[in-house]
């Protein structure tokens, strides 16, 4: 991508492509900045991983190669879930991650990727955006040193990989299961006995017996981790997210210290490049499942009391964090407030259209 086409489409320079003495004059203001990303993420998971990458590409290009910001992928510099802590104390100035692998340092993070029976991707963009979502993670952030902005989304994810069939609530009794974020506490209340582990050793701890089940993100991801060779069953939907928020973050006063400019682009490239994680695993999604079906994966829907008691038990959870924690209970109301307001136009609207033509092309499939 050429630096001019970039700055007009992102709308960075409006003198890009008038002037010919403009580009000299930006170039003359653009300071050298060298700067540290480090990711949770590896080329194991491409999709997560590239979008760091073209963040990186982007930034670089729209400063005439005057801001350029090193990637590491996880363990490189820091573990994968090192990366709160190293951008918070400046290890790094930036860091990619999903913020509910710092549950077990305020469960009030989650509601920055996902929580159980949350918003979708398109939800959780306006909540984010246009709601108060930003302001809320920002006074969160803020506590550590951080400024967050929104790095793309998976989507509504799968629900895992497990050994044997759920065929009710039992069949969660005892099972070790890789989960992350909020959506363990709520396993643990159903049995499940939750492990939070890096996306590097997820493959290794299933193939050993270690895990029983585990839940990353959906078939593009999946196929290339390879969990269908060790376990059969992939149950759908994936409940704890509805959608999964990708972060980055930067250390405040790293941020704060940059030139104007440089902010602007770091905002723009950040949303261009996580607009592309979406699609990206929306338009790969589809053909990763039919080759992980034909390669002898078992897809299967939770069973409805599996779902019931999902549900009823998050709003048990929900409750106590509200009752005993003011600033949980303060992003928790905003974020349901939310949902509840949003989902009755998406029932009418979006989700009418999808139930519709899935019925009407499998009838026409089968007519």
């Amino acid at each position: 991508m050429q630096r001019r086409s970039f700055l007009k489409k992102a709308g960075l320079g409006a003198v890009a492509g008038s002037a010919a003495v403009a580009a000299p004059a930006i170039a003359q203001s653009n300071p050298t900045v060298n700067w540290k990303l480090t990711s949770t993420y590896g080329p194991s998971t491409p999709a997560l991983f590239s979008t760091a990458q073209l963040f990186c590409k982007m930034v670089e290009e729209a400063s005439d190669g005057n801001f350029k910001i090193r990637l590491y992928p996880a363990g490189e510099i820091v573990p994968g879930f090192g990366v709160m802590d190293a951008v918070s104390n400046g290890t790094v100035e930036c860091g990619q991650t999903a913020s509910y692998y710092y549950y077990g340092l305020d469960p009030s993070y989650s509601f920055d990727t996902a929580v159980p029976f949350g918003l979708n991707a398109r939800q959780m963009n306006a909540w984010m955006l246009e709601g108060n979502g930003m302001k809320l993670m920002r006074e969160l952030f803020a506590k550590r040193n951080i400024i967050n902005f929104p790095f793309g989304n998976t989507g509504t994810q799968m629900g895992g990989w497990y050994r044997k069939e759920i065929n009710s609530v039992e069949d969660l009794k005892g099972l070790k299961m890789r989960t992350a974020g909020f959506a363990g506490e709520v396993l643990a209340r159903m049995g499940v006995v939750p492990q939070q582990v890096p996306p590097g050793d997820i493959y290794p701890s299933l193939e050993k017996g270690t895990l029983d089940a585990v839940e990353f993100v959906g078939p593009v991801d999946d196929e290339r981790l390879g969990f269908q060779k060790v376990a059969k069953y992939y149950y759908y939907p994936g409940w704890w997210e509805g959608s999964a928020q990708v972060s980055l973050y930067f250390n405040d006063a790293a941020f704060n210290g940059l030139p104007k400019q440089y902010q602007s682009i770091i905002e723009v490239a950040s949303r261009a490049a996580g607009d592309r994680l979406l699609t990206q695993y929306d338009a790969e999604s589809p053909a990763a499942l039919r080759r992980l079906i034909a390669s002898g994966a078992v897809l299967k829907a939770f069973p409805r009391d599996v779902m019931d008691a999902a549900f009823q038990t998050s709003n048990v959870v929900y409750k106590e964090f509200c009752d005993k924690d003011p600033g949980f209970k303060k992003i928790y109301d905003d974020y349901m407030g939310f949902r509840d307001a949003i989902v009755p136009w998406f029932r009418v609207a979006e989700n009418s259209y999808d139930n519709y033509l899935g019925i009407a092309l499998a009838n026409a499939r089968r007519g």
